[in-house]
């Protein structure tokens, strides 16, 4: 198999062609509705994939923020590029050792999905010909590009779309990686190398959503499909390895489809309405209860071959159901899951014998109150059908929350670009490039192996901490005194136990409050254990740290109580410690610890126990 990767990175700038922040909002002034058809391209083609989302009629529905002006709502002509994030992007391109171009042209990239209240998307190519080394190999870098972000889908219903204009506009780097990288986990290695090196810049935002990835998969004998807008990294190698699995699958099918000698699906549509019982569920239960047709289509040959094979969970049932949806349906029904879904075997023979099959071929029902959307699902169906004669037909994908992927729209091509005529061209000077390279940030690489040397912490928390953006917190906190160890589990793991609403990042925490709960922790004041009780109650809106522990309840446990209370816990359990003898330690400090509750250090905890298991050993033992 083979796969690259589009890594798209939001900028902490502001937006690329106006003076609006670069900053989401959820307070709404205003909307308006808009409707965009297609165009051509610079070779005067129209692109398939603008050509498929035009015909798909929707309307579209532009949320206004306080952070959008009158280039978003597309009344005003873009501003001239943002100087920042131009120097953000040549610095990556300098970062992976790329070839800047001599001058940047700003092109219009078409798009009609709603996305963008221009029909199109402003993009330039600001270097290529670079290269990421990783583990020994060399990954190539096609190209670094500087575009304005799309705008946020909000719903979709009814025939429309809502957008909100809060993210249009702000500023994304593209880089594309060639092919050469073989295997899901790779591929993860490769987005989380190229994601620490944008981090590098120091000028990326932070958040869902903020950083999204591409990937372009093809198995062997199959083609490249895009998965299109991967949002969590962990989740990089699932995509990949379950795309390689599908398209083994549809290369299966492809096979035994050409060894029956199976003819190209014809395109004919019947109306079955009348043979379809009643049914109260599934994909016809809403057409029955509204009284609209179900038409048929007939895949001959195609018996057996749509539901999934052995071992697997991909199918070509389910391809010819995306076509189905991709149309506005809510899904089909073919014949190898059926007897099923209200349909009874006396159904699907009565079916068989009005469409005219025989035991080696298959048919599609589709339902709904609109005959021309069914109409225009089946022959999408019939298309599909005949593209698994061929193999794989390339496509972008949607991913979906269980690794899966879903069919989103055909894969665009070069007939969507063409030059945008409102920005001049930007040149590139090599003294512009000479003072950008006289400062670079520290690779990722060379950053991993300095802090390794400088800490003594293994490398995987060193990667961490590399791969998050609080490389700076880390070395700062450490500068102030505090325990490496110590100031890498805060940062990684304890600000990751903060409760935060699910889908919004991690709470911020400032390097001043940072180093107060530290301090205090040092001071005695709570124990290490309790970070994470006062990090929460900093979030919640604890005025200082000394509050936030109060309220956590870490205040107040003084040595003489401690002692007094690991003393209460051991002699409650006597039996526990005649029985197991030292071994009863552990479950003893997990009591102890559990009331402790982060008010003292736990290696005092430990300390004070061991006394006092030592205590009532002596206090039971025989008079001599």
């Amino acid at each position: 198999m083979k796969a690259g990767l589009e890594v798209h990175q939001q900028l902490a700038v502001g937006k690329l062609f106006c003076a609006c922040p670069s900053e989401l909002s959820d307070d709404i002034e205003g909307s308006f509705v808009r409707r965009l058809r297609p165009a051509s391209g610079e070779d005067q083609a129209v692109d398939a994939a603008t050509a498929f989302q035009a015909s798909r009629g929707f309307r579209y529905r532009y949320e206004i923020t306080p952070t959008t002006c009158l280039v978003e709502v597309d009344e005003e002509p873009p501003h001239p590029l943002n100087a920042e994030a131009l120097e953000v992007a040549l610095t990556l391109a300098l970062l992976l050792e790329a070839r800047p171009v001599d001058e940047i042209e700003v092109m219009r990239k078409i798009v009609v999905d709603g996305s963008n209240t221009s029909g199109f998307q402003r993009t330039a190519l600001i270097a290529t010909d670079g290269h990421l080394d990783l583990r020994g190999k060399r990954h190539s870098i096609l190209s670094i590009c500087l575009e304005e972000d799309a705008a946020r889908k909000i719903a979709e219903a009814h025939g429309e779309v809502t957008y909100r204009l809060d993210r249009l506009g702000i500023p994304l780097i593209e880089i594309a990686t060639g092919p050469e990288i073989s295997s899901g986990a790779e591929a993860r290695e490769v987005a989380e190398e190229i994601g620490a090196l944008l981090r590098a810049t120091r000028r990326t935002r932070r958040g869902i959503g903020s950083i999204r990835e591409d990937l372009n998969v093809s198995a062997e004998g199959g083609q490249r499909i895009e998965i299109k807008g991967v949002q969590e990294l962990r989740m990089i190698q699932e995509y990949v390895d379950r795309e390689v699995a599908r398209q083994e699958v549809l290369l299966r099918v492809r096979d035994d489809l050409r060894q029956r000698g199976v003819p190209v699906p014809g395109t004919e549509l019947t109306d079955v309405t009348s043979i379809v019982p009643p049914v109260s569920s599934g994909p016809l239960s809403a057409s029955a209860r509204k009284g609209g047709p179900v038409l048929a289509v007939s895949l001959r040959g195609f018996a057996g071959l749509l539901r999934s094979p052995p071992g697997t969970d991909e199918r070509l049932g389910r391809e010819l159901a995306d076509q189905a949806r991709a149309v506005g349906l809510r899904g089909l029904l073919h014949s190898d899951e059926l007897p099923g879904y209200g349909l009874g075997p006396h159904d699907v023979e009565r079916m068989r014998t009005t469409l005219g099959l025989g035991p080696s071929d298959a048919f599609v029902l589709v339902a709904s109150d609109d005959r021309a959307r069914i109409a225009a699902a089946l022959h999408a169906v019939v298309a599909r059908a005949a593209a698994a004669l061929e193999g794989i037909p390339t496509e972008t994908r949607d991913p979906l929350p269980d690794g899966r992927t879903r069919y989103s729209r055909p894969l665009p091509g070069r007939d969507r670009m063409y030059p945008e005529t409102d920005i001049p061209p930007i040149p590139v000077s090599s003294e512009h490039l000479a003072r950008l390279a006289a400062h670079l940030p520290e690779r990722p690489a060379d950053l991993r192996e300095r802090l390794a040397r400088e800490t003594g912490l293994p490398a995987e928390l060193i990667r961490q901490i590399v791969s998050s953006d609080r490389v700076d917190p880390f070395e700062g906190l450490i500068r102030a005194g505090h325990s490496p160890a110590l100031v890498a589990r805060v940062l990684i793991q304890d600000i990751a136990t903060v409760p935060h609403p699910e889908g919004e990042p991690e709470p911020e925490f400032s390097v001043g409050v940072l180093e107060a709960v530290l301090r205090a922790a040092a001071d005695g004041t709570f124990a290490k254990e309790g970070i994470p009780a006062v990090l929460a109650e900093l979030a919640r809106g604890a005025a200082d740290v000394r509050t936030a522990a109060a309220r956590a309840g870490l205040t107040g446990l003084s040595g003489a109580e401690l002692e007094a209370l690991v003393d209460r816990i051991v002699r409650a359990n006597r039996r526990l410690l005649r029985e197991r003898g030292r071994e009863a330690f552990s479950p003893l400090m997990g009591d102890v610890m559990r009331e402790v509750r982060g008010r003292r250090d736990g290696q005092e905890v430990a300390e004070a126990l061991r006394r006092a298991i030592d205590r009532l050993a002596t206090d039971e033992s025989p008079p001599s």
